[in-house]
């Protein structure tokens, strides 16, 4: 069963399904044709080379960008078939989907933003003529023709009107009433405790109340995905995900309260000893202890390599010396998951270790009371709820049974463990930005009247709607392809990547023309769309930026199948 608009029959295709799976087959050999002319470039024997991978970096990161919107569009394509086989492929999500396959194509076809500055093409691949000529079968033209019409994102605007009433902006196809359940737990959660003070805590600069975060701890946000056996819910990555699109739609803040808890607890429950996983996960779950992640140190950035934290070894005690920065939440943790160098002599990774190191908790006043230990906040232009800090290490003391597994040396391979799961948390916490950000757009160009008539009602501001809206659902419904992937157990660094590539750019986009939606009323504080701008910046910078992502994809794409 294909819907299609009974009152405008010809905004849809009418058999939209055949088409867009005819289209898929086409996008599969554009991908294949693109990686040979990247393997060409950077793999001349066979084999990626890492300086070759550097010297090509644009056409390598454009090759993970196209092979991301081929895997997003297979996933549009799942969720729009398990809709159709329940009966619910309704109107607005036929819409959705034609309009993700017509953008998407045109933009492989003729030049895909990797950001606003850099379009790749399809020369950039060494693609031939015959290769572009294949791609445009009879699906990809129709599509690229039609999806993505203008008539098709005023009707798409249209229907957005009632979803802000209450109709929803599309089905999520999650297929499990339990997961529905609790995203509408965590959306009257949200309602009622975040969204009518969020944007006073980011204008005041303050740390998110603590009766919140122990409303969260009583819903079981810190311990979402920590086993029963250890105190948690033992659910997985995909109600992780529902749970952070939620929270990070009220604020981004709330939504990555959870992350510390989630590595933390990812790097204790998979690397830990059986003494650290009874001591320390019981009391992450119920939110007794905050964890925060102390990695990044200043001069490294992404190059963990390059660490230089010190962690001496005298008697049972290591005594840490050295400098870390952008530390979210440190002076209100109570547990630092630290990652230092225990192995002066070992080069690159091969010396860290991770120590799961005790502090007590800071006070307004005095933030680090601890002995050896000292910081001082970074200032920033969003993301300002928990607070990023420099941290300053000069002899502070750990006991040598919270080496991270009892064995030095194994801190990288550790962290490694985590960056699945962490990027498709940072995903969706992306999702529930660019949700946000859609719909402040979307109730301001309603209310706003210009010239006799709502902005909404002008063909350019409800193309801006419509196209936030669909660009969204692709970014939701790769994330969660990721985390069915990581629930699954199969590996999925690339899937993650993909999600959190694609999601930020989309949390930063929607940010951006929801500002322009506005006007200059977008550029004043006083409306919660300014914070939304600056808390989307950083969704293309932590946890891996941009640039890393589409390093990580490319390499892992290149690599896998060689």
């Amino acid at each position: 069963m294909t819907t299609t608009l009974s009152d405008t029959p010809s905004l849809l295709l009418p058999d939209l399904l055949a088409t867009t799976t005819a289209a898929l087959v086409a996008v599969t050999r554009l991908t294949e044709a693109a990686e040979r002319g990247v393997m060409a470039l950077v793999a001349p024997d066979g084999k990626p080379d890492a300086a070759l991978l550097d010297r090509h970096q644009v056409a390598a990161h454009g090759f993970a960008w196209v092979a991301t919107y081929a895997e997003a569009l297979r996933q549009m394509q799942g969720w729009a078939e398990r809709l159709d086989r329940a009966g619910r492929l309704g109107e607005l999500e036929s819409a959705i989907l034609q309009a993700a396959f017509g953008e998407y194509l045109a933009q492989l076809d003729g030049g895909l933003a990797m950001s606003q500055g850099e379009i790749v093409r399809p020369a950039d691949f060494g693609l031939s003529d015959e290769d572009r000529a294949a791609f445009r079968s009879t699906a990809v033209a129709r599509l690229i023709a039609a999806g993505n019409a203008s008539a098709l994102r005023l009707r798409i605007a249209e229907l957005l009107t009632d979803a802000l009433h209450g109709g929803g902006f599309g089905e999520s196809a999650l297929e499990d009433e339990s997961l529905d359940m609790v995203r509408e737990q965590f959306r009257r959660f949200v309602a009622d405790a975040v969204a009518p003070y969020a944007h006073e805590w980011h204008l005041k600069d303050e740390l998110i109340p603590i009766d919140v975060l122990n409303r969260m701890a009583e819903m079981g946000v810190f311990g979402l995905t920590i086993p029963e056996e250890d105190g948690g819910l033992g659910m997985g990555k995909l109600a992780m995900c529902v749970v952070t699109e939620e929270l990070s739609r009220g604020y981004i803040g709330v939504g990555s309260l959870g992350t510390r808890a989630e590595i933390a607890a990812e790097l204790i429950r998979s690397g830990g000893t059986a003494e650290q996983k009874e001591r320390w996960l019981p009391r992450i779950a119920s939110g007794e202890i905050l964890p925060t992640a102390v990695f990044t140190e200043p001069n490294t950035g992404s190059d963990l390599g390059s660490l230089r934290t010190r962690a001496v070894l005298e008697g049972g005690t290591y005594r840490v010396t050295g400098n870390k920065t952008w530390i979210t939440h440190a002076a209100r943790s109570d547990l630092m998951t630290l990652l230092v160098r225990t192995d002066a002599n070992a080069p690159g990774y091969r010396g860290l270790s991770m120590l799961l190191a005790e502090k007590p908790r800071g006070t307004e006043d005095t933030p680090f009371p601890a002995d050896g230990m000292t910081g001082g906040e970074i200032r920033v232009l969003g993301y300002r709820g928990m607070k990023e800090y420099e941290l300053g290490f000069d002899g502070f003391e750990v006991p040598a049974g919270n080496l991270l597994g009892g064995v030095e040396g194994q801190g990288f391979k550790q962290l490694m463990a985590t960056f699945e799961s962490a990027r498709v948390q940072t995903a969706a916490r992306a999702v529930g930005v660019a949700q946000n950000a859609m719909e402040l757009g979307l109730r301001y160009a309603q209310e706003r009247v210009q010239f006799g008539k709502p902005l909404a009602a002008f063909p350019r501001v409800a193309g801006k709607l419509a196209w936030m809206a669909v660009e969204t659902m692709v970014a939701r419904q790769l994330t969660y392809f990721a985390a069915r992937e990581k629930d699954s157990e199969r590996r999925c660094d690339i899937e993650a990547g993909m999600a959190k590539l694609l999601a930020a750019r989309v949390a930063w986009s929607n940010a951006d023309n929801a500002v322009q939606i506005h006007g200059g009323n977008g550029y004043a504080e006083e409306y919660p769309i300014s914070r939304v701008l600056c808390d989307a910046r950083i969704l293309n910078i932590f946890e891996g930026a941009a640039e890393i992502q589409a390093q990580v994809v490319a390499r892992g794409l290149l690599g896998r199948r060689n």
